[in-house]
């Protein structure tokens, strides 16, 4: 089931199609939809509030100002929900029309054929609902004075989730994901409920050093498990590369405990571009030092493909939004070919997060590439004893099945 949004615009210059979105959008019980028969009357519309509309789904081909037009403006006034275009699109024009809609930081995530038909429209909503859980807290957030006393209390505590390699299922590197553990009731809170208060209250850095830390005091026993190849990927926000000392601060955590900055591969999220120097000389310095930098949920930033070529990165992270029912979306498909094509030829890893169906397994194996899968279809983040419990089973049975 998708998370309904209540809150949709629709923008075609054909009274037809919008009567069509707003049956399609009744028979999924959402039937509060606004509709537009003019991009420039929906631009309208969106900029007294542009937090208001969860997507907007527009038309390409309209008078007085057409599709691409609207995104372009979209972007420049900050509009941060999802974008949806409903139109037939040859490949190369969707390609474009994604990397042209970063570039004016706006989050193209779909298109729809015409007719629309109801399951096209209701896999979208999925997508546009994962897209939503990176910006919208589904949980409160706890309170500052609990994160402060998590810290203090030596509560924050690092699970782990792999990343397998899609062509002989070895566990080639480990994602460190922050829980706060109540060391009273062993109560788990999820990183929904904290990181952003974290960020806001200058915490962050305290999070991440103490997950360093523990972490790489488990890498020895992980590698014994699970193989001397073993990489640990740490989570690291933007803001914290606005800190021209913390790859010297991390650098020392590792030597503490005697791990190589090559074990280490931190991930970038894009949901905040990258344009400060301080943040690019940070981002330098880290892969100087032998850091493996990953950019993390790609496709829902501001980071185009250009970027992702002239920035130091060594990992890309195509983000679940566009795994998710991949066998049947073609706009994911073009984008997630073309991102395999690029980074093959930047001799970039690759990895796909949030694989949860077999059927998006089995797209995925299509490409016949060194892609590294991640997701709840393999495993979902655990504790270090469950997490070690899970990857010998799991290695036994991969070694099972390829001597059979």
């Amino acid at each position: 089931m998708h998370t309904k949004l209540p809150n949709i615009l629709v923008v075609d210059d054909s009274k037809a199609i919008l009567i069509v979105m707003k049956a399609i959008f009744n028979e999924l019980e959402m039937p509060e939809v606004t509709t537009c028969l003019s991009a420039v009357t929906a631009l309208e519309k969106v900029k007294p509030d542009i937090n208001f509309y969860d997507a907007i789904f527009t038309d390409l081909n309209m008078p007085e100002m057409d599709g691409m037009e609207l995104i372009r403006n979209l972007g420049e006034i900050g509009y941060c929900g999802a974008i949806v275009i409903i139109s037939e699109m040859d490949p190369k024009i969707i390609s474009l029309a994604a990397d042209l809609a970063k570039q004016h930081n706006a989050h193209l995530v779909g298109n729809l054929t015409k007719p629309v038909q109801l399951n096209q429209v209701n896999t979208l909503l999925a997508k546009i609902a994962q897209l939503n859980s990176h910006t919208l807290v589904k949980e409160r957030p706890i309170t500052k004075a609990k994160l402060i006393s998590a810290l203090k209390n030596n509560e924050i505590t690092p699970y782990y989730q792999p990343k397998i390699n899609i062509n002989n299922n070895q566990i080639q590197s480990v994602e460190v994901l922050a829980r706060i553990v109540s060391s009273k009731d062993e109560r788990v809170i999820l990183p929904s409920r904290f990181i952003s208060l974290a960020e806001q209250c200058n915490l962050i850095n305290d999070i991440t050093f103490t997950l360093f830390e523990k972490a790489c005091g488990d890498i020895k026993q992980l590698k014994e498990q699970l193989g001397t190849n073993l990489k640990l990927s740490f989570n690291l926000s933007p803001c914290q590369l606005d800190d021209l000392n913390s790859p010297n601060k991390l650098l020392q955590l590792l030597q503490k405990h005697d791990v190589l900055p090559s074990d280490v591969v931190l991930e970038i999220t894009e949901q905040h571009a990258l344009s400060s120097y301080t943040q690019l000389e940070t981002l330098n310095r880290l892969r100087i030092f032998g850091f493996g930098i990953s950019l993390d949920d790609f496709g829902t930033g501001f980071t185009n493909i250009n970027q992702l070529k002239q920035l130091p990165f060594t990992e890309a992270k195509i983000d679940r939004s566009f795994i998710s029912h991949i066998e049947t979306d073609k706009f994911s498909q073009v984008v997630v070919s073309s991102l395999i094509n690029m980074t093959t030829q930047e001799q970039l890893e690759l990895v796909a997060e949030g694989v949860e169906r077999p059927e998006e397994l089995a797209y995925l194996k299509h490409y016949q590439t060194n892609l590294a899968i991640q997701g709840f279809l393999f495993s979902c983040p655990k504790a270090k004893a469950e997490f070690i419990s899970w990857a010998q089973h799991w290695i036994k049975t991969a070694a099972k099945t390829k001597n059979s």
